[in-house]
C-alpha cells in the first residue's frame, strides 16, 4: 500500500479546504459575485470539508459512499459550467437569469483556467483520492483475511 493510498482521505480533505478557501477568497476578498451554478457547486463542495474532516479524524474509509455522489455530481456540474463559459451558445440561458450570468468569466488564466475549471479540478482530485482510499481499504481487507 502506497503512502498516497494511506493518506488519500486526508489529502481529499485538504483539497476540499483549499477549494472552499479559494471560492471564499474570490467572493469575499476579490468581490466576484457567484452565479447560480457557482452556488450549486459550493453546495456540493462545502459539506465535503465536514465529511472528510470527520472521516480523517476517525480514520473512516466508509466515507467513500457519502463523498462520491457529491464529488461526481460536482464534477459534472463544474464541467457543464466550464463549457458554458468557453463555448458560445452552450447551456441553458434560462438557468442563469437572476443575478450574474453563468457565462461571465471572472478569471481566465493562461486562456483556459477559470473558476469552474478550478472547481472541476478539485472535484476530480477528490474523486481520484476517494478511489485510492477505497483501493487501500480493499487491500487491507485482503491482507486481514489471509
Amino acid at each position: 500500500m502506497t503512502l498516497l493510498n494511506t493518506y488519500a482521505i486526508y489529502l481529499a480533505w485538504l483539497v476540499a479546504l483549499v477549494a472552499t478557501g479559494g471560492s471564499l477568497f474570490f467572493s469575499e476578498v476579490m468581490h466576484f459575485v457567484p452565479c447560480q451554478l457557482c452556488w450549486f457547486q459550493r453546495v456540493l463542495m462545502y459539506p465535503l470539508i465536514l465529511l472528510l474532516g470527520i472521516a480523517s479524524f476517525r480514520h473512516d474509509r466508509g466515507i467513500f459512499i457519502y463523498v462520491m455522489p457529491m464529488s461526481v455530481l460536482g464534477a459534472g456540474l463544474s464541467l457543464f459550467h466550464y463549457l458554458e463559459q468557453k463555448i458560445p451558445g452552450f447551456g441553458f440561458p434560462e438557468l442563469c437569469q437572476v443575478g450574474v450570468p453563468c457565462n461571465v468569466t471572472w478569471i481566465n488564466w493562461w486562456g483556459f483556467v477559470t473558476i469552474p475549471f478550478l472547481c472541476l479540478t478539485a472535484f476530480l482530485i477528490i474523486t481520484l483520492l476517494m478511489f485510492l482510499s477505497r483501493q487501500a481499504d480493499r487491500i487491507s481487507e485482503i491482507a486481514e483475511s489471509e
